[in-house]
């Protein structure tokens, strides 16, 4: 298995340098364009971090291996709340401020419960995920306008976005980076899914768990780094707004290309297993940093229970596997 080990660490290693570049070139171009630095943070930078999920589950369901992008969407979910945001907390509690990252907490929850709605029949079909996209298409909108208006532009988390969005970089040079990144994103998740269904299929282990563990946690390893960093620089609503933005893109992106390219049901665990677990997980991220009186706050005592969740359900994805 020694070359599709090599193919999921090359792909991993590329799908991380790849989404970075993307990210750049595109916010780059932005900026250029004279849009303010919270829109392309609220936007840009946010489908920028999913574009290795997305990219991956696109790819599977091409290939046919939609339980592979169902595992990547959920898993990246839970493991974006309970290891992503848990390590940030252990390095340094998490405040927030940002009234936008707020507001995105309960839309979060909305977005959780409307797409459990469409996958309670056991299928992800031709309409669900045509009201997925459609559902990210309206969060865009939302996240736009609420982003133009000008009590916004005050908010906490505009001004850490402005620290990062890159303002000396030309358009031409942007441009270069946004389709080196979007073709290296495509090459690295083919290679990854490839790396990942070859392991599956030799050891017996479904797609839906191979997506919900190795892929999942290669696909968030950019919400990882962008995550640590915010946090090590002070910017913690950057950091929770990473996140936030991810499931959102995750839940109605990730999982509803599968849907369109590749639709059909999918392991029943799913929705007795998986699905609770990220509800969990996100309901207590909602109570943990909404700050029901004054700033959320995420502290290290709450990340020890987050990576401790995450623990926990990764030894219950081990003996429901050998079960």
């Amino acid at each position: 298995m020694l070359p599709e080990l090599l193919a999921i660490a090359g792909g991993f290693a590329l799908l991380t340098w790849s989404a970075d570049r993307f990210v750049v070139g595109a916010s780059a171009i932005a900026y250029n364009l004279n849009i303010s630095p919270l829109i392309i943070g609220l936007t840009i930078v946010s489908l920028g971090t999913s574009a290795p999920e997305i990219l991956v589950s696109a790819v599977a369901a091409w290939q046919g291996n939609s339980g592979l992008a169902v595992g990547n969407a959920l898993g990246s979910n839970i493991i974006n709340i309970a290891l992503v945001l848990g390590v940030a907390a252990l390095i340094t509690p998490l405040n927030v401020h940002s009234s936008i990252v707020r507001r995105e907490l309960p839309v979060l929850l909305l977005v959780m419960v409307f797409a459990l709605l469409l996958l309670l029949d056991g299928t992800l079909g031709h309409l669900d995920g045509a009201l997925l996209l459609a559902g990210m298409g309206l969060m865009l909108f939302w996240i736009t306008r609420m982003g133009i208006k000008s009590k916004d532009s005050r908010d906490p988390i505009s001004a850490e976005f402005v620290e990062e969005i890159p303002t000396d970089l030309g358009m031409g040079k942007a441009a270069f980076w946004v389709i080196v990144g979007a073709l290296l994103l495509l090459f690295s998740s083919r290679l990854l899914v490839w790396g990942s269904v070859s392991i599956a299929q030799t050891m017996g282990i479904s797609d839906l768990v191979i997506g919900l563990t190795i892929v999942a946690l290669g696909t968030s390893l950019p919400e990882l780094a962008a995550t640590v960093m915010s946090a090590l620089k002070n910017e913690h609503d950057i950091a929770l707004g990473n996140v936030i933005g991810s499931n959102m893109f995750n839940l109605l992106a990730v999982l509803g290309l599968p849907g369109l390219i590749d639709p059909g049901p999918f392991e029943p665990v799913v929705l007795t297993r998986d699905y609770p677990v990220m509800f969990c997980l996100t309901v207590m991220l909602f109570v943990m940093a909404y700050g029901f009186r004054g700033p959320g706050r995420i502290n290290r005592l709450e990340g020890v229970t987050l990576v401790a969740a995450f623990g926990a359900y990764q030894t219950l994805l081990y003996f429901h596997t050998l079960a």
